[in-house]
């Protein structure tokens, strides 16, 4: 992967015109007579990484099946695109990549095949790839870094791999859009640093808006352009650089929260720890 560029200006300045990657507009779900999401409202922007942050049990993989239109919201609407979810999920232009989903698969099978069935999903059972078919699996795993493993057995790749190669398979329908749920979750350190830098490539290099979910606030404030903090309302939506107030990490993560700032550009933070 070629060093990433530090576009996060130009991105900045992006975001602020045109309309909104997705538009979440007074949102709530209830699950029976469980209210999980309540009045949510917030914007994505093109070429923004985003990530909703909150502890287990807070909504976030809920607000990330709405948006993708898998859960009918009882009030408000979002758009994707200005269009419906369904929408835009049948255009092709969302990339999705659910939580944990393939990382223990045992099956016989490449890198290669796993990123190929995203390709060949459109096609009759049985039927061969085509040249072309095989050009974009290729080109996917290039774009993170993954084509010299493409023969490899899924199976026994490291778990940053696995997410590398479940990501190139979202990448090959060609989406705008990439959602991911909780893409860390097992990675070490090293891989977690490494997988963050693969996205800020994506943003930077490819042009994708990337919405996330993670429960780690302190790791993603250094790698996102903003963050909506969670907890069936959002509490806090804006950049890291903002400073979350105590009252917004205190309704999210409960009073004795500690957050450690990651973000170099936020000095008054540093300044109150």
């Amino acid at each position: 992967m070629p060093g990433t560029s530090l576009k996060l200006s130009e991105n900045c300045e992006k975001s602020m015109t045109g309309n909104p990657t997705i538009s979440v507009q007074d949102v709530s779900v209830r699950y029976g007579e469980n209210l999980v999401l309540d009045r949510i409202q917030f914007d994505v922007n093109p070429h923004e990484i985003v990530s909703i942050v909150g502890p287990n049990g807070s909504g976030k993989t809920t607000l990330i099946h709405t948006i993708l239109g898998l859960i009918e919201p009882f009030h408000g609407t979002v758009r994707v695109f200005e269009k419906s979810p369904q929408s835009a999920r049948s255009r092709g232009q969302i990339g999705f990549l659910p939580q944990a989903i393939g990382t223990d698969l045992q099956f016989p099978v490449s890198a290669f095949d796993v990123v190929a069935l995203a390709v060949s999903s459109h096609k009759r059972m049985f039927r061969p790839l085509s040249q072309n078919d095989r050009a974009r699996v290729l080109e996917a795993l290039q774009k993170v870094q993954m084509e010299k493993s493409a023969q490899l057995h899924f199976g026994s790749l490291s778990g940053g791999e696995k997410q590398r190669v479940l990501i190139a398979r979202a990448l090959a329908v060609h989406p705008k859009l990439l959602i991911l749920d909780e893409p860390s979750t097992g990675l070490d350190i090293v891989a977690q640093e490494s997988f963050y830098k693969l996205l800020q490539y994506l943003r930077d290099e490819e042009g994708l808006t990337i919405l996330f979910v993670s429960h780690d606030i302190g790791a993603v404030s250094g790698v996102v352009d903003r963050i909506a903090c969670l907890n069936r309302k959002i509490h806090f939506h804006g950049k890291p650089s903002d400073c979350i107030p105590s009252e917004a990490l205190e309704a999210v993560f409960g009073k004795d929260v500690q957050f450690v700032y990651h973000d170099r550009h936020c000095h008054t933070c540093g300044e109150d720890s």
